[in-house]
């Protein structure tokens, strides 16, 4: 009986120790999927108090997977950019505000010439807050629109950085990257959707 109440105690402490650190990544991280990562870098990057962003994979069922096996489709993975930011001069809510108006979150099939599941949107919130936040402010942006919402919101699980040279793409690889957006159609897509309240950065005062 001794044996089994310190195992018990030890799981409890195993399970207050992730739920306390999962809070705390909560109020500095934020995970979006938003199409291509390389753009969603980039508008994050414009963002004051977005202190780093980390293109990569989640939401799937393999490990480590590479970006050939992720757009190949099969991996249940979505590209996203993981979000660090300074809560002190940026909120969760403002983030996630902006990333609403940049994507067409009525989309259900991937976002503008990236078709298929791993390019499909999706909020990975990383606690309840993030989910009420998440929540709500789908609401308000469905009630906006006037449109079905297709964006889901999921329970962040593991992330895995996408390849270095994927990483910082926007900067390494201006002209590739800047053709890439113009015939992929993002800005004028997201205008359409938003029309005047398409994203155009984030005020923080």
């Amino acid at each position: 009986m001794r044996i089994g109440r310190w195992i018990g105690l030890w799981l409890l402490a195993l399970f207050w120790i992730g739920n306390a650190a999962a809070s705390d990544d909560a109020k500095t991280t934020a995970i979006f999927a938003g199409g291509c990562f390389w753009c969603v870098e980039s508008d994050f990057d414009r963002v004051d108090g977005v202190l780093e962003t980390v293109s990569g994979f989640t939401g799937g069922t393999v490990e480590n997977p590479t970006y050939l096996q992720v757009v190949r489709k099969g991996t249940g993975h979505r590209e996203a950019v993981r979000i660090t930011f300074d809560p002190s001069k940026v909120t969760y809510e403002a983030l996630i505000s902006a990333y609403w108006r940049s994507v067409d979150p009525t989309d259900a099939g991937g976002q503008f010439c990236d078709r298929g599941e791993p390019y499909q949107t999706a909020v990975f919130v990383l606690d309840e807050q993030q989910r009420e936040i998440a929540e709500r402010t789908k609401a308000e942006a469905q009630k906006i629109l006037g449109r079905e919402i297709a964006t889901t919101i999921e329970t962040a699980s593991a992330f895995y950085p996408a390849e270095d040279y994927h990483q910082d793409y926007h900067n390494k690889n201006p002209l590739k990257y800047s053709l890439y957006r113009w015939r992929c159609g993002r800005d004028k897509r997201v205008e359409q959707v938003w029309g005047d309240a398409a994203y155009s950065g984030i005020p923080t005062h």
